[in-house]
């Protein structure tokens, strides 16, 4: 099977794009797809814990980024500097996610067959 990397580059309310790169992936793990997640640059707001967006009429995206694992969806990576950049620590991350350099950013790229972008 060809294995496919969603990186989720897109701030979690800015328009539709981080909530529809979410369900792509878990629709892909729902169909036993081999699917990778890399939240990078301001895609990384996506796991912020402290989201409340109902004030402008959303749900919340990190609830949803925590039933990853009920869809066996645990390859789930998050870029280092992005986090630095946007005041994010990696204990405020679920514990499934793995905090990646530019390096390991790369090979994740280079070993995916298919790379889409949210």
């Amino acid at each position: 099977m060809k294995a496919t990397l969603l990186v989720m580059n897109r701030a979690p309310y800015a328009g539709t794009l981080a909530r529809a790169g979410l369900d792509a992936a878990l629709a892909y793990a729902a169909f036993d797809q081999p699917t990778s997640v890399l939240f990078a640059g301001p895609g990384v707001l996506q796991l912020a814990p402290a989201q409340e967006p109902a004030a402008i009429g959303r749900k919340s995206l990190r609830r949803l980024i925590d039933s990853m694992p009920l869809y066996d969806l645990e390859a789930v990576y998050a870029d280092r500097e992005a986090l630095a950049r946007h005041g994010l620590a990696a204990d405020e991350l679920p514990a499934f996610v793995t905090v990646v350099d530019a390096g390991a950013q790369r090979e994740l790229q280079e070993r995916h067959e298919h790379v889409l972008a949210f």
